[in-house]
């Protein structure tokens, strides 16, 4: 596959796309990859889209290691290759047992979870799998999370879903990774 939409010389850029790209640059992920690659043909959109994200991927109500592995879920679901990429390492270092990284990736029941993991997962799944969240789960991660923690995770849920509709369509190259690609 072809790269629809790759990387454009920040020479090459509108004076729109260079100060969006910059603020990206500037800010916790350090340069412009994945998704904004492809997102930087609408500044105002990527601008809008990388506060939303740095939002929910480095301080959301459910903390790092719970996001890690709601992006994770949400990788598998959309066949993300890129997200998987980027997040498989970050979920690892955050705390994610490799077992509960393999089940996801193989689309399996993962055999052991601690009960803030399988609170996630269940939710996510759901989510994804059902476009809903039955009562009993959604009151379980309300116990867990309260209120602003849920309505995070549905956030992390339809931003990494967006991320994933824009790569997939722009057909985003993916970088080199420890991590092992999607089956």
């Amino acid at each position: 596959m072809d790269d629809r939409l790759g990387p454009l010389p920040f020479a090459a850029m509108s004076a729109a796309q260079q100060v969006a790209a910059q603020a990206v640059i500037d800010g916790p992920r350090g340069a412009l990859y994945g998704p904004f690659v492809p997102l930087i043909r609408s500044p105002e959109l990527m601008t809008a889209a990388q506060r939303m994200g740095e939002y929910l991927r480095y301080r959301s109500a459910i903390g790092t290691r719970l996001t890690e592995l709601a992006i994770l879920v949400t990788a598998r679901h959309w066949n993300q290759q890129v997200e998987w990429a980027i997040h498989a390492p970050l979920a690892r270092e955050s705390g994610i047992a490799e077992a509960l990284i393999t089940a996801i990736a193989e689309r399996s029941r993962p055999a052991t979870l601690a009960h803030d993991e399988a609170l996630v997962y269940e939710f996510c799944i759901q989510l994804h799998q059902q476009q809903r969240v039955d009562d009993v789960t959604y009151a379980a991660a309300l116990a867990a999370f309260g209120e602003h923690g849920v309505v995070d995770l549905m956030g992390i849920n339809g931003y990494y879903t967006f991320l994933a509709m824009v790569m997939n369509a722009a057909q985003t190259a993916v970088p080199a990774s420890p991590a092992q690609p999607l089956p």
